[in-house]
């Protein structure tokens, strides 16, 4: 066993819990540790609180000595995107425009489940204010850093969540996903994130960005997201859109026999200008799949990009959350989604419906297109991580952040489940991702995928370290 558990996943931790060889209050100090010692240099927390992580360690640790602990997962350090309502911390959402000397009460549902399972929460992870882009700074916390590259973007919106993963700073994280939030980081900071079907995971206070907004979790393995997943789908009567319970456990659904499903290989959707050595390794894993027995079709799923529509849905969203600030907040807010506030507020009523009648017949269209294949392939990305502290690749030209993640957002609009998974390194060192989609209600297929990805190409990360490499 490594001499740090900070090297150890989720499922490993918990293995050692109950073999005696390791406590939660040991693996609880080593995290609190690596955050003290890494994130000066990647500003993944927003608010850490040593005190109660401990506390809840202690507890934890009683339950494991006594034999009786409330969940698989009890006992191992986690963080929370500053999305979630939690009881006793402020969720500032990365804005200077929201009080934080008010009471904070309630806890989310993310927040409950985690804690009903006795999950240590060390704190609260980055993002960017309210979410709204791709990749990770804020005006209130500043910019966060790739710990591959820190001159490099983690992207976002889940960017904190990802690099306190990817670096050892807990073993687990819950982000949020409008447009690829979960799945846009974990693919630059090389680890597994899933946006599961919409609904499978419950939310309160609603999104204003309505059906596009899920939350996911967020894990170095498969076999963890899984786990956490278990957790966080429970039901909560705050959510009236949320799904019913699943019929089995997530955890035993992962390791299901996928071979001989058929599945379509879209290396750019149809209209994705991909970097050539992303889509070098995309294509390497895919063939490694259809070798290992998933029959392998290159097929794009037949629709353009849009992008249009997804504007006008997030744009109003934006629009209508910013109209809560204080009158007085504006010159506050992110330059970047000030003018998306003011776009926001060029659409009418009638825009809307026909954005939300687009999506819907989007999610239609994939429908079909899943009577025939069992899952998408794409790339995550169609590039590398690019300098930290821009929302567009620097002299790219581009103007918005769904110009370049042009694989995670249609996925969002039909609500399907999508995980990303590690598919290698650039000649730089960086990660890419293989994005895996399967049909609505589909989690379990999903997940199984993607383990088979890890068994026939695990990816490594330097674990004589705990830190990527």
């Amino acid at each position: 066993m490594p001499s740090t558990p900070t090297l150890l996943t989720a499922s490993e931790l918990v293995a050692a819990y109950s073999s005696g060889e390791l406590s939660p209050v040991e693996a609880t100090h080593s995290a609190l540790e690596a955050i003290r010692e890494r994130d000066t240099d990647y500003n993944a927390f927003t608010l850490v609180d040593p005190e109660a992580a401990l506390d809840q360690a202690r507890g934890s640790e009683e339950r494991w000595r006594e034999g009786n602990p409330i969940g698989w997962l009890d006992g191992v350090p986690a963080s929370i995107k500053d999305m979630f309502l939690t009881q006793g911390w402020p969720t500032l959402r990365g804005s200077l425009c929201i009080e934080r000397d008010q009471p904070w009460q309630v806890d989310s549902p993310v927040t409950a489940r985690m804690r009903e399972n006795g999950l240590v929460l060390l704190g609260k992870t980055t993002t960017p204010e309210l979410g709204w882009k791709a990749v990770t700074d804020s005006p209130l916390d500043g910019i966060t850093r790739n710990p591959w590259n820190p001159a490099l973007t983690p992207g976002g919106s889940s960017g904190g969540s990802a690099v306190a993963v990817a670096t050892g700073m807990g073993d687990l994280s819950v982000g949020t996903d409008g447009g690829g939030s979960v799945r846009i980081p974990a693919s630059f900071c090389g680890i597994v994130g899933f946006k599961p079907t919409g609904g499978r995971i419950p939310l309160y206070p609603a999104s204003p960005f309505g059906p596009l907004a899920h939350a996911g979790p967020m894990a170095r393995s498969v076999d963890d997201v899984a786990l956490l997943l278990d957790v966080l789908a429970a039901p909560d009567h705050r959510d009236p859109g949320a799904l019913p319970p699943p019929l089995g456990t997530y955890r035993e659904a992962v390791r299901r026999d996928v071979r001989g499903l058929r599945a379509a290989f879209s290396p750019a959707l149809g209209y994705v200008d991909v970097e050539p050595e992303i889509a070098e390794l995309v294509v390497s894993v895919v063939a490694a799949l259809s070798e290992a027995g998933i029959t392998v079709e290159e097929a794009d799923p037949g629709f353009s990009d849009p992008v249009e529509p997804f504007q006008v849905l997030w744009s109003t969203g934006a629009a209508k959350w910013l109209d809560t600030f204080p009158a007085d907040c504006a010159d506050q807010v992110d330059p970047g989604l000030r003018k998306v506030w003011e776009q926001g507020h060029t659409y009418s009523a009638s825009d809307y419906l026909e954005a939300s009648a687009a999506r819907a017949a989007l999610g239609i269209h994939m429908g079909e297109f899943h009577t025939r294949y069992d899952v998408l392939l794409t790339p995550t990305m169609p590039i590398s991580p690019f300098e930290a502290g821009h929302d567009v690749p620097p002299g790219s030209g581009l103007d918005s952040w769904p110009q370049w993640t042009r694989f995670s957002y249609p996925f969002n609009m039909t609500g399907q489940p999508a995980i990303t998974v590690p598919a290698g390194f650039t000649s730089h060192g960086l990660p890419v991702g293989l994005q895996i989609v399967g049909p609505r209600h589909s989690d379990d297929l999903v997940l199984a995928v993607a383990k088979l990805v890890e068994e026939i190409r695990p990816w490594q990360t330097d674990r004589a370290a705990g830190t990527p490499r």
